[in-house]
């Protein structure tokens, strides 16, 4: 057995070392790197799982990228239509990592009834829409199906049902005005079959997703006509590059928009949590180092007889600097190891259970969602043991000053 992690195994497991002075500080010391992990955990699982599902939200709204055509209009409601018959559609073979290419169009409307109404923003989707983000949010009723021939079903929002008293299978007339003010709006009855909640109600208190055959005919479009094309990419971290192929690889006509771009402050904001994350890990990684610092330095002076004896026994200053590196190592070990454990059980109660809730007026999520990976987990245990073990190598290095004479006869 290595001889200094001898000595410091019988430091460890010595009756007089669990009960002497440097116990209760030592303690103090294991506590702070377990909150430390704790506290550590806990911001990167939330702030990443925060991050994550405000811009799905908004990505499920509007794709990756958005392609249109080139004019002045900054509104959400589509006026020049884009045909179908594109090289990049159905399929966008000729740029890697595109998930999925769908037209849609939109178009404002009021949807009325006896005692309310509301201005909502139709969603015109065809065959080709993914309904995958939709199946999440949908909370009463089912997805509409607009594989066949033209249909009157409509997908609603929780926001907007509770605004309009709606409920599944309900008929709405939803009133589409015309450039010609003197003319009597569109109407189109539609049936609710599907009730949604995303939680973001920039979204929800607008948007209804209806069948794009109806705008096709109110804008007396062409069949093979959309507003504009919803892009997915696979890897939202090559959003730039991404988009930077897709406007290549389009006619010159057409413009590309990132998701990001049409919703800057959103994208912005959730930006900030990735600063709070890094200033939450430094604070933490520092208040657990200087503790483990001074767990150490009380470890060095109480047993200060023995570092003379040692060094009297002809043993050098770097193998009794092992010895209590060895001894602080398993201070961090003991700290990691209940700090993981009772950080990664909160977040996966919280994953799973949803014991703490979020005002999604503020956050756009109703409970706090967790992102848990094994990467950053290892990363983060891996990066805080060494951080540690490097700020402890400075004091350690007060056991070579220590002269064995005056160790020796030191009470």
């Amino acid at each position: 057995m290595n001889f200094e992690y001898f000595i410091a195994k019988r430091f460890i497991d010595s009756k007089t070392y669990k009960s002497s002075i440097s116990a209760p500080i030592i303690k103090i010391g294991i506590v702070a790197i377990a909150l430390g992990i704790i506290v550590m955990l806990i911001a990167i699982a939330t702030g990443i799982g925060l991050e994550q599902k405000i811009r799905e939200k908004v990505i499920a709204f509007n794709g990756h990228t958005i392609i249109s055509n080139f004019d002045a209009n900054n509104s959400q409601e589509s006026i020049r239509p884009i045909t179908t018959k594109q090289e990049f559609y159905p399929q966008f073979s000729t740029v890697n990592g595109i998930k999925h290419i769908q037209g849609v169009a939109t178009k404002s409307g009021v949807i009325r009834k006896e005692d309310a109404y509301e201005y909502v923003m139709v969603k015109g989707v065809g065959a080709d829409y993914d309904w995958t983000y939709f199946k999440e949010y949908l909370v009463e009723g089912e997805l509409p199906d607009f594989t066949g021939k033209r249909n009157e079903d409509l997908l609603v929002s929780r926001y907007l049902a509770d605004r309009l008293h709606l409920s599944v299978g309900d008929k709405i007339s939803t009133y589409f005005l015309k450039d010609d003010e003197n003319k009597p709006p569109s109407i189109i009855s539609y049936n609710v079959v599907g009730i949604y909640n995303s939680g973001f109600k920039d979204f929800d208190q607008l948007f209804v997703v209806g069948d794009i055959k109806h705008l096709q005919r109110l804008n007396k479009w062409e069949d093979d006509e959309v507003g504009n094309f919803e892009v997915f990419i696979d890897d939202y971290n090559q959003l730039d590059a991404k988009d930077e192929e897709i406007y290549r690889a389009i006619p010159s006509t057409l413009k590309t928009e990132k998701v990001s771009d049409r919703f800057y402050t959103i994208f912005e904001w959730i930006s900030i949590f990735d600063k709070n994350i890094y200033g939450i890990i430094g604070i933490m990684i520092l208040v657990a180092g200087i503790n483990m610092i001074t767990a150490l330095l009380v470890l060095i002076l109480e047993r200060t007889q023995v570092i003379g004896i040692l060094k009297a026994l002809g043993s050098s200053n770097v193998s009794i600097r092992k010895i209590f590196l060895y001894n602080a190592t398993y201070l961090i070990i003991v700290g990691l190891f209940w700090g993981n454990l009772i950080g990664l059980s909160l977040l996966f109660a919280q994953k799973y259970f949803n014991l703490f809730p979020l005002d999604p007026e503020s956050y756009y999520v109703s409970t706090v969602p967790v992102y848990l990976n094994l990467g950053y987990i290892l990363a983060l245990n891996l990066g805080a043991f060494v951080l540690c073990m490097a700020m402890l190598l400075i004091p350690s290095y007060i056991i070579t000053k220590i002269s064995p004479v005056k160790a020796i006869r030191f009470e």
